[in-house]
């Protein structure tokens, strides 16, 4: 996810072909043209990588039926609404805008475009021709936070963020409450960025957390910057997105892995068959969205175990790492004994639990 200058070159597979409308089955001499807003560079081997991979899946699996195209490096501001629009009159009948920061955007072309469809990634405004789409990454920070935990020497974990957005806060305080059940005087130190891919701002604030006695780094950003830092100091971390073990084999612990394509692809055949309509959509381990790479064999037994068990926990329903007592920064009690805090507050939660520090 970058804030780098926008390629305004958009990235096509085939000739364009005659569309149907929509609304109805596409025939199946048609190929309908299905278009992607990227936030990074398609090469930034995190978030953006992994929704290209996605892409690419569609190709495979529906072959001349369709025809994606994408543009990579758009910024989330308004000059993404021209980008989307483009894409729109290019043709594009099905269009994903795969960041949080293009939400607005997102229902201001849809709304000029009534006959095309939208996804929009992360977010939470639907209107009848835009449906949203979100993973559950907070499930995969808690096996990430329970690896820490246990293996953390210092019990001070660094957790590297763009923005206080809801799925960043969500990931730091799955973090830290994993961590805390391992460890009860584990603390998060938190540095925000600014930016989804930033490589010298990424490392330069992994060097911040390092000197402030992390010893592990969990990123929640997209480049591998940050572990090629982690694997010079022989520290560990975690890959963003994507295994990312070949940059750092010594301080790649495990990855959250973005697992989009199966999505993708179904959206696609509800476009092609007429019955696309407006959803959303959160899933997360059980529904496989969210996957991991393999465990660093550096990782002993019983931390590989206690990791299993939460992903085991997740996939049967029977663990929830957001279940109370749960304290927030300030020591007050946010959700009682027993309770779980719901889907709906947890996707816009914009507070941080106890132990976590923002840094500076």
């Amino acid at each position: 996810m970058a804030n780098i200058s926008r390629r305004t070159l958009i990235k096509t597979g085939a000739a364009a072909a005659t569309l149907s409308a929509i609304g109805a089955p596409v025939l199946a001499a048609d190929k309908i043209k299905i278009g992607y807003v990227f936030l990074g560079p398609i090469g930034d081997y995190g978030w953006t990588w992994a929704h290209n991979q996605a892409r690419l899946m569609v190709d495979k699996e529906l072959g001349d039926k369709v025809e994606t195209v994408y543009v990579e490096n758009v910024n989330e501001d308004a000059s993404a609404i021209p980008v989307i629009r483009d894409l729109a009159k290019q043709g594009c009948k099905l269009i994903f805008t795969t960041s949080y920061g293009y939400m607005d955007q997102t229902i201001q072309v849809a709304s000029e475009f009534p006959d095309v469809k939208f996804e929009h990634c992360t977010g939470y405004k639907r209107a009848a021709n835009v449906a949203t789409y979100n993973s559950k990454f907070h499930e995969g920070r808690a096996v990430l936070g329970t690896i820490s935990g246990m293996m953390s020497k210092s019990g001070t974990i660094g957790y590297l963020g763009s923005y206080k957005v809801p799925e960043v806060v969500l990931g730091v305080n799955s973090m830290a409450l994993s961590a805390q059940k391992k460890n009860p005087n584990a603390k998060i130190k938190l540095v925000l960025i600014d930016s989804w891919f930033d490589p010298p701002k990424e490392a330069a604030a992994t060097q911040t957390m390092i000197n402030l006695g992390c010893d592990i780094v969990a990123t929640h950003t997209d480049s591998p910057g940050p572990l090629q830092i982690l694997e010079q100091k022989k520290l560990y971390g975690f890959g963003q997105g994507a295994d990312m073990s070949k940059f750092a084999p010594h301080a790649h612990l495990t990855a959250i892995e973005d697992y989009w394509g199966p999505y993708y692809v179904q959206r696609a055949k509800a476009l092609l068959d007429g019955s696309w309509t407006s959803t959303d959509t959160w899933d997360g381990i059980k529904e496989g969205t969210v996957r991991f790479a393999p465990y660093n064999k550096v990782m002993p037994d019983d931390v590989k175990a206690a990791a299993d068990a939460i992903r085991k926990g997740y996939m049967d329903g029977t663990y929830n790492v957001f279940t109370g007592p749960i304290y927030d920064q300030d020591g007050k009690l946010r959700v009682k004994e027993g309770e779980v805090i719901s889907d709906a507050d947890l996707a816009v939660m914009d507070w941080f639990v106890k132990g976590v520090e923002t840094a500076s």
